[in-house]
């Protein structure tokens, strides 16, 4: 289960929201909307233990992954190299599914410096499967991918909620996915207090 409670999180010294309630159980998924600046990533970052909330409880249970605006990868390794090397950290041996899920299975020899925008997202997101996590957290998951690969990935995310995983992300997109939506809008700080360096990452 993923819980959240009465949290507040901020960006850049700056109070964004506040007291934001919500649950994941198992098999079900949260896609956070509103407009830019609101504070979705800063409460993404949270959740994934990037970064210290003004208040408020995290309750996790069981491991979790997060997937940046950037896409992180090696650009150096190649695209089956570069999942490898995180099967390896995490004790997966699920690049093979990964491959065959994000449609890289003929881009697997090439370096990741060397492939388009869509397929650099597409490499992110398999990295996500390969993981192996139960909790996957990500921000703006679908940027740079066209209609085709956006549906890829919205099987790759029903495929992991049927296995009991559970999928909390923003996005402005419209995703065909059987999960609720949570506007943020109705969380924004009324005062945007601002509080000294309290959105550092954590070391």
């Amino acid at each position: 289960m993923l819980e959240v409670a009465n949290l507040s999180v901020g960006r850049g010294g700056i109070s964004l929201l506040n007291n934001v309630n919500f649950s994941l159980k198992a098999g079900h998924g949260l896609v956070l909307r509103g407009p830019n600046g609101v504070g979705k990533t800063s409460l993404l970052r949270s959740v994934a233990g990037l970064q210290r909330p003004l208040c408020g409880d995290i309750s996790l249970d069981g491991s979790i992954a997060y997937a940046a605006h950037v896409d992180g990868n090696k650009g150096q390794l190649t695209v089956r190299e570069n999942l490898n090397f995180w099967a390896d950290v995490y004790g997966s041996e699920m690049t093979e599914e990964a491959l065959i899920a994000f449609k890289l299975h003929d881009l697997g020899q090439r370096p990741a410096a060397n492939l388009s925008a869509g397929q650099k997202r597409r490499l992110s997101l398999a990295r996500m499967l390969v993981t192996g996590c139960k909790v996957w957290v990500m921000d703006e998951p679908t940027v740079s991918l066209d209609q085709e690969n956006i549906a890829l990935f919205c099987v790759a995310v029903e495929r992991h909620l049927q296995l009991g995983g559970i999928v909390l992300l923003s996005s402005h997109s419209k995703l065909e996915l059987n999960i609720e939506t949570l506007d943020l809008v109705q969380f924004r700080a009324s005062q945007r207090i601002i509080v000294s360096a309290f959105d550092k990452a954590i070391e």
